[in-house]
């Protein structure tokens, strides 16, 4: 009776073992990331949501990150090679790399992230906040009242605010619209000014400083990868320039009323380890939205143009 415990435990034993031997090591994740356009902003936010991503799952996750250059098609190609490949995740960084995820897959999970709206984007009739199917992310929309307010602040005497934008970016149109609205609700002159691509960007550039009291830029992707354009016209004639982001406000401008583009990217991380690791359906995840802005402003050149730094305003090194 002995022997026969004996045998049967150690029988239990070796199944145990031989069971925890033979188990499969757990998964490893791919994710692909595609960068629109090389800026600091987009950047801040990849790497936020490396940090987050990787500090959720450790050596689990492996990257494979691209960057388009601002180039649709050179978008659709990577998004292509990542769907060939079948990465577990895409993260779409930005406008342009979102449209073109969500046109290479529409079962491969994909977070958005340093998108300002997703409805605009995606060509959404109807948008309750959860885009649904294989989509979410992480809004980069700024508060239009508070942004007025804040230009208000720092430059009481301007009549006439230029809003400077590349027209084919849905997003910036979206803030475009709002801001106008909110500067025409407290009696400032507000002029659109669009333009096609960096190559246009000088001469309209040209045309809005020559118009305006103070120019403002919205978080565009063309003018945040092209920004030295716009200082190259802006600085020499001495206009006010305020930003929807610190990255363009370092090369031109003087104040930039932004959100963290790091924190952004670490949120994604966070819904993306979620998603990973099936604690949730993406397309049951809200779009999420960064809390607050964050202002920043350039010392040397509001002391050059006269400008009083409010309270609350973070000191930035410029370019």
């Amino acid at each position: 009776m002995k022997k026969s415990r004996l045998l049967g435990l150690l029988l239990a034993l070796m199944f145990v073992m031989g069971g925890a031997a033979l188990g499969e090591p757990e998964r490893t994740f791919v994710v692909g990331i595609c960068q629109s356009a090389q800026h600091e902003a987009l950047k801040d936010a990849a790497e936020g949501f490396c940090d987050a991503l990787g500090q959720a799952l450790g050596d689990r996750v492996r990257f494979e990150t691209y960057q388009a250059n601002g180039d649709f098609g050179t978008c659709t190609m990577i998004m292509n090679t990542l769907v060939s490949g079948e990465v577990d995740l895409i993260l779409a960084d930005a406008t342009m790399a979102l449209q073109a995820a969500a046109s290479a897959t529409d079962s491969i999970p994909i977070l958005g992230v340093a998108v300002t709206d997703f409805a605009a984007a995606l060509e959404l009739d109807v948008f309750d906040g959860t885009v649904g199917g294989n989509i979410s992310g992480v809004s980069d929309r700024i508060d239009a009242a508070a942004a007025a307010d804040a230009i208000v602040q720092l430059c009481p005497d301007a009549a006439r605010i230029g809003v400077l934008y590349c027209s084919s970016e849905p997003n910036s149109r979206v803030q475009i619209g709002e801001m106008r609205a909110e500067l025409a609700r407290r009696g400032i002159d507000c002029g659109a000014f669009p333009f096609i691509d960096s190559g246009d960007l000088s001469a309209v550039t040209q045309a809005a400083v020559a118009w305006s009291d103070v120019l403002y830029i919205p978080t565009d992707n063309t003018v945040a990868a092209h920004a030295q354009l716009v200082a190259n016209v802006c600085l020499p004639e001495g206009v006010p320039v305020v930003t929807g982001d610190e990255s363009t406000c370092a090369v031109c401008g003087a104040a930039s009323i932004a959100v963290d583009y790091t924190a952004l990217g670490q949120e994604a991380g966070r819904m993306a380890a979620q998603v990973l690791l099936g604690t949730q359906e993406i397309g049951e995840m809200p779009v999420r939205y960064a809390p607050g802005l964050k202002k920043s402003c350039a010392a040397d050149r509001c002391a050059a143009l006269g400008i009083a730094i409010p309270e609350g305003y973070d000191l930035m090194e410029t370019d």
